[in-house]
């Protein structure tokens, strides 16, 4: 017995290995590959880059006017600053897919489900900017008092979660659980506006950039129906879908979240996607 359970041990070990080695080879081959075929993304050249360069050189990454996000989304872009620029753009994308993939398994997706997903009109926005919503969707599958770090980072993605994590503490132990939770992103906060200065005002000038894909306010109705939905049902896709719908700035990429949310029913997925491309060909028809 001892020696069948041996055997079946070197042999999941001996598997394992093999399967990292084939999805580091994926990852690198990947990673060449789109090296030199992608277009340099605007987000990544003129956002997150520069940003992370500015930190690491003690100096404020809000110098630059378009930079909204919290602060703390820049240090695990520190490395990618060793490689040149196409590549840590290469690496970003790929990370991109292999976050997405695991997010919508995790909420029940199956292959076809998660192939719609990536092939959506969000999730090559994403990809063609080099944005960061994908870092906001793996907050959603990880314990809340780590989650809330990659929802702040854009909360027109994610700011519904926080409120339903925020009512599911407080049920679960009040005011304790709720600072047990929520402890951890306040102090991070505030060593950021003591840094920084309070940079969520800056949120108030994106709404003079272009792209803006809110439905806001017509969708306000349906962003609280949601809400409400994932408070009473204690359904934290219901608050993902919600996110995006009580924002009045929000891009083609922000829609990642309700997205995810329905991944686990394949048909409403591809329903989804193929509206999306009907709303991206009647807007390209209608320019």
């Amino acid at each position: 017995m001892n020696q069948i359970v041996e055997k079946w041990k070197s042999v999941l070990h001996t598997s394992n290995r093999s399967t990292i080695l084939v999805g580091l080879l994926l990852f690198i081959g990947l990673v060449i590959l789109l090296t030199f075929t992608l277009p340099e993304a605007p987000d990544w050249h003129n956002l997150y880059r520069p940003g992370a360069l500015a930190m690491i050189q003690g100096k404020n990454p809000f110098d630059n006017p378009i930079f909204y996000n919290a602060p703390w989304v820049l240090i695990p872009m520190i490395p990618l600053l060793l490689l040149p620029e196409a590549v840590g753009r290469a690496i970003l994308t790929v990370a991109t897919l292999v976050i997405l993939v695991l997010v919508a398994h995790r909420f029940g997706a199956r292959p076809v489900g998660i192939v719609f997903i990536l092939l959506s009109p969000p999730v090559f926005q994403l990809m063609l900017d080099g944005n960061i919503d994908w870092i906001v969707a793996l907050g959603f599958i990880l314990p809340p008092q780590i989650g809330l770090f990659l929802l702040a980072v854009k909360p027109q993605t994610g700011m519904v979660v926080g409120i339903f994590w925020l009512v599911e503490a407080y049920q679960k132990g009040r005011i304790r659980e709720v600072f047990r939770v929520f402890l951890p992103v306040t102090l991070a906060f505030v060593i950021s506006f003591l840094m920084y200065g309070f940079w969520p005002l800056r949120f108030s000038t994106a709404l003079e950039l272009g792209g803006n894909a809110s439905l806001w306010p017509m969708s306000i109705p349906i962003g609280l129906a949601l809400t409400a939905a994932a408070m009473r049902k204690h359904r934290v896709e219901y608050a993902m879908a919600a996110s995006p719908c009580l924002t009045p700035y929000a891009l083609l990429h922000s829609w990642i979240s309700p997205l995810l949310a329905i991944a686990g029913s394949t048909t409403e997925t591809i329903c989804a996607v193929a509206g999306l491309w009907m709303v991206v060909i009647i807007r390209a028809l209608g320019r």
